[in-house]
């Protein structure tokens, strides 16, 4: 299929009015049935677009940096960099991926907590200066390795709605960051400002007020080492929702004012990782096996039974899983129903249903139990909201190759781009018009180039 890559020459297929990601779709499940049935991704670009001006709506002043390791693939770090987005790296790795893109080091933060030492002195080398600490032993070890380190201190968070304090794997206390700057002194190091995160998972919003007030609190304690903070990252977190984004925003912003104003100078910058790319990309699997289960083995413990006895169970196995695109179900089951590609009738019975990858594991299961329609080897399930996660990783799992990723914009988006003046030349180069799907047959899709 012509255009759509999934590595650094990868192109952006521009659709007209006419043509819709569902269109997309389509022309690939068609490609996909005679070529080879394998898993894809089609990536929606302008929602990148889109919900970095829905950043700069509500959150503003506050800068982005972007978790590279949310998804590293090259459409979304290029429309990122050149929408003006900084980048929070754990590796060196992705420290090289966002520096080929012309990105400066001062829009490079190094965030690992646990880092080694060779890529400390990799960030060094490259002028990447700002990374962050919870602790002196990583503290010694940035000293000996990049002098010109600016520390951002990470504190823990307590997520209050847990009934106790939660058991943070990284973070460092109000208490013991008095000991880091003494520590920090005594090397030479710089701390110019503080870090924390909270989960998205958290419920409680409150948890923003606790994490900005002692913030304030560590910036107060350093002016009595002679350190001259200068910034504030209030972390990831972030869902997506415009909703959540207005309510986390009516929460910090008066706490900011008061402790942060603008003219204390402190910039205040957050890494939202997957706010931008999780509602991003749409991932199509295909049914590669299928069997009938009893039905007791299906169920959760605890669920009643409610179905005849002369009622089909089925177990449906598909072509990427837990060791693919779905890494981070290992510890929560998706609890999203997949969209069945097939037309159906609305009236066709429904039956109880699991999903499984094809590595014949007993922990590769995706969807513990659904009501689907009876589906076939070769059927097509669409996930949406998989944006996040393992996009970038080239690991593959009994020879089991990563789904292919089809990058697309609509011309509203590329024209919100060219207005705001932010479309490169080089990304330019990757762009290519899509007629409308709509008009063409299958065959004919996307067989058009700029």
């Amino acid at each position: 299929m012509k255009g759509f890559l999934e590595d650094a020459n990868y192109s952006i297929g521009l659709l007209d009015e006419g043509a819709t990601l569902a269109d997309v779709i389509d022309n690939c499940i068609y490609e996909h049935t005679h070529t080879g049935k394998k898993a894809f991704y089609v990536g929606d670009l302008g929602k990148l677009v889109r919900n970095n001006i829905q950043w700069q709506n509500v959150m503003a002043p506050i800068k982005p940096f972007y978790p590279v390791k949310c998804n590293s693939t090259p459409g979304v770090l290029e429309i990122l960099g050149t929408l003006g987005v900084g980048f929070a790296c754990s590796s060196k790795s992705e420290m090289a991926l966002v520096q080929d893109l012309g990105i400066s080091p001062e829009n490079i933060i190094y965030t690992n907590p646990c880092k080694q030492a060779s890529q400390i002195k990799y960030a060094a080398k490259a002028g990447i200066n700002i990374m962050t600490c919870d602790n002196d032993i990583e503290l010694k070890k940035i000293s000996r390795n990049h002098p010109n380190a600016k520390l951002l201190l990470h504190i823990a968070t307590e997520d209050i709605t847990a009934g106790e304090e939660m058991n943070m794997k990284f973070g460092t206390t109000l208490k013991n960051c008095r000991h880091l700057m003494e520590c920090a002194k005594e090397l030479g190091v710089q701390i110019v400002g503080v870090k924390f995160h909270v989960s998205g998972s958290c419920k409680d919003l409150q948890t923003y007020i606790h994490a900005i007030s002692d913030a304030r609190c560590v910036f107060d304690m350093a002016e009595e080492f002679g350190f001259k903070m200068n910034m504030l990252d209030i972390g990831g977190g972030f869902t997506g929702s415009e909703l959540q984004l207005e309510e986390v925003n009516h929460v910090i912003r008066p706490l900011l004012d008061v402790y942060f104003p603008k003219e204390s100078g402190v910039n205040v910058i957050a890494e939202p990782g997957c706010y931008y790319v999780s509602s991003a990309f749409t991932l199509a699997v295909n049914v590669i096996a299928k069997k009938t289960v009893e039905y007791d083995k299906l169920l959760p413990s605890g669920v009643e039974q409610t179905r005849n006895d002369d009622e089909p169970v089925f177990t449906y196995y598909i072509n990427d899983g837990v060791y693919g695109s779905f890494a981070s179900k290992l510890s929560e089951k998706l609890n999203t129903i997949p969209e069945v590609h097939k037309k159906y009738k609305e009236d066709e019975p429904l039956f109880a249903s699991s999903l499984w990858g094809p590595s014949c594991d007993e922990l590769d299961q995706i969807v513990e139990n659904c009501l689907l329609p009876e589906l076939s080897v070769g059927d097509w399930l669409i996930f949406d909201n998989m944006g996040s996660g393992t996009l970038g990783e080239q690991s593959t799992f009994n020879d089991y190759q990563r789904p292919l990723i089809y990058y697309m914009m609509s011309f509203s988006d590329w024209d919100e781009m060219q207005d705001a003046g932010i479309a490169s030349d080089t990304l330019m180069k990757n762009f290519f018009f899509v007629p409308s799907c709509i008009q063409l047959s299958p065959e004919e899709r996307f067989s058009t180039a700029a």
